[in-house]
């Protein structure tokens, strides 16, 4: 299939014509245009008769249905072809009805495929951005990691500490022993030593985004087989919560590729689709799935978990997943306006005015008016101020995923007489780039946490991928109150979470604006459904009623 060809169909009639502009319509040369439309005219396709003299109008005669043609040869490949293939050509210029039968069409293609293995197909929007656990700052890569490693504990959502690499630790005030459990594979068949968590550990406290959360732990050695102790001299509370973070996860390092231990590895990565399989020598209770396929789709794409057996009118039921909240940072330390607490102050008046709007943006969110920690944070509002005098407008970064949501807080501070300039940044840049938080004036930054909110809300404070870390490193106040909790028992830690949240408001630094959830239908016949890591299903404990 011919995408310009699509294109031309969808916009452009039979009739009179300009070859130049349908050159800028296509994004092709005039001269490539004339020769696809000489090349399409010997297809049969059209016909085209060029203007007499330069500028003159040529004629174009449709004598083919294109669209209709080629939706017929979609549907041909969708039963013969693989369906990362296939699944390119809905990124064509479809007509918005044939994209939505192609899309129902193809939707029967996803979900569980039982035959001679049990293979889940799932909708991808976007590639992953990595794999390797000290690097996955989104949740989608995080989910990712959440299935190919393991960590030496699990820090479950009601605080306590359950083993998974470690069967057993011995903590004291000032170290940690680990003691490993025995022949755990990693994907590449070899074993599991004390050397290789050491290893990891080692390289995530040596991480730049990760190095003050390690600081307090001075030494990480093996003194045994399967034994991994901790030193930690002047104390530090949340060793065990620390290693049961995802970045914390082990692996190693084998010929220029990353293993884990987790239920499935890692068999494909590419621009059409990701490929895990099942690992049949894990540790723990290997996946009921034999193979998980991310296929690449259009946004359009409406995601419905069924089995390809199953016809469209199956029954499904809808899963609640927390898909987090959104806050707006204020940068305090740039050379404009919003170095005044008075410009501040007034924008998050704005704000609270306003965010009980946002479900008329977005369906899915709410206006929040409380904070980042649910069931802890409480409600406030913020009192009429008047309007302080400008100098020049406020820049307003925004990625792909807060652009609706950013854009209408630029009407709203508008309307509230401070102009906004918008600048736009990719989502990797955002992640990745430090210094694009020092840019701007203010954003919209979505985050959800791992499991735990305790310690989530922590790490959100202390790791530098937060929007927050150029913020703390500024601030006298914000760094005395992160570094008490070296000292504070993990279960009071929420005492001084509520006062860096209040910190953070009043002085009109970290302003919450919305909650998010989200709704996932599944066939009635998937089952153990279970949200775990950052809102995502359990990819290792699903499976699937054969038909009977």
């Amino acid at each position: 299939m011919d995408h310009y060809l699509l294109t031309l169909w969808n916009q452009v009639e039979s009739g009179f014509i300009k070859v130049e502009e349908v050159a800028q319509q296509l994004e092709l040369s005039t001269k490539q245009t004339r020769r696809k439309l000489r090349q399409w005219e010997s297809e049969g396709w059209l016909t085209f008769q060029p203007g007499r003299g330069r500028g003159n109008a040529s004629t174009l005669t449709w004598l083919t249905d294109v669209e209709e043609e080629y939706e017929q040869l979609f549907l041909k490949n969708l039963k013969e072809e693989h369906i990362e293939e296939v699944s390119k050509l809905l990124l064509l210029d479809w007509s918005m009805e044939t994209k939505q039968r192609l899309m129902t069409a193809f939707q029967a293609k996803f979900g569980f495929h039982q035959e001679d293995q049990d293979q889940l197909i799932i909708p991808r929007f976007y590639r992953f951005l990595t794999f390797h656990p000290q690097k996955a700052a989104e949740i989608q890569s995080a989910n990712i990691v959440a299935n190919l490693y393991n960590r030496v504990v699990t820090l479950n959502a009601d605080n306590t500490i359950a083993p998974e690499l470690a069967h057993t630790w011995e903590y004291t005030e000032t170290s940690l022993l680990l003691y490993l459990r025995k022949d755990v594979s990693f994907h590449d068949g070899s074993i599991l030593k004390a050397e290789d968590v050491v290893n990891s550990f080692l390289g995530m406290k040596r991480d730049e985004h990760y190095t003050a959360l390690w600081e307090p732990i001075t030494s990480i050695t093996t003194p045994a087989p399967l034994v991994v102790m901790l030193d930690f001299p002047g104390g530090c509370t949340y060793v065990l919560q620390l290693l049961g973070l995802l970045s914390a996860s082990v692996f190693k390092e084998s010929n220029g590729k990353l293993l884990g231990t987790g239920g499935f590895y890692l068999v494909e990565d590419s621009p059409e689709k990701t490929v895990l399989c099942a690992f049949k020598n894990y540790f723990g209770h290997r996946p009921l799935l034999d193979r998980v396929e991310f296929i690449q789709v259009p946004k359009e794409f409406q995601v419905v978990y069924h089995g390809a057996h199953e016809n469209e009118g199956v029954d499904t039921f809808e899963v609640e997943s927390d898909s987090g909240f959104g806050i707006v940072v204020m940068n305090p330390y740039r050379d404009s306006d919003m170095n005044r607490k008075e410009v501040r102050d007034y924008i998050h008046m704005v704000i609270a005015h306003h965010r009980h709007e946002l479900s008329e943006v977005e369906s899915r969110i709410t206006g929040n008016n409380e904070g980042c920690l649910i069931g802890l944070s409480k409600s406030y509002s913020m009192p009429e101020l008047p309007k302080p005098r400008m100098t020049k407008p406020l820049k307003l970064r925004f990625v792909n995923y807060t652009k609706d949501t950013s854009y209408w807080l630029k009407e709203k501070l508008e309307q509230a007489g401070i102009e906004v300039e918008m600048v736009e940044v990719s989502f990797q840049e955002a992640i990745y780039n430090p210094d694009i938080h020092s840019e701007t004036d203010l954003f919209i930054h979505g985050e959800i946490f791992e499991m735990n909110q305790t310690f989530s809300y922590f790490f959100f404070l202390k790791n530098s991928f937060s929007p927050l870390h150029k913020l703390i490193d500024r601030d006298a106040y914000l760094q005395e109150s992160i570094k008490a909790y070296n000292t504070i028992r993990f279960e009071e830690w929420n005492n001084q979470h509520l006062q860096i949240e209040s910190y953070l408001q009043g002085e009109s630094l970290c302003i919450p604006l919305y909650y998010v959830k989200r709704y996932i239908p599944f066939s009635i016949n998937l089952m153990n459904i279970e949200i775990k890591h950052f809102g995502y299903v359990d990819l290792t404990k699903l499976w699937t009623k054969p038909s009977i």
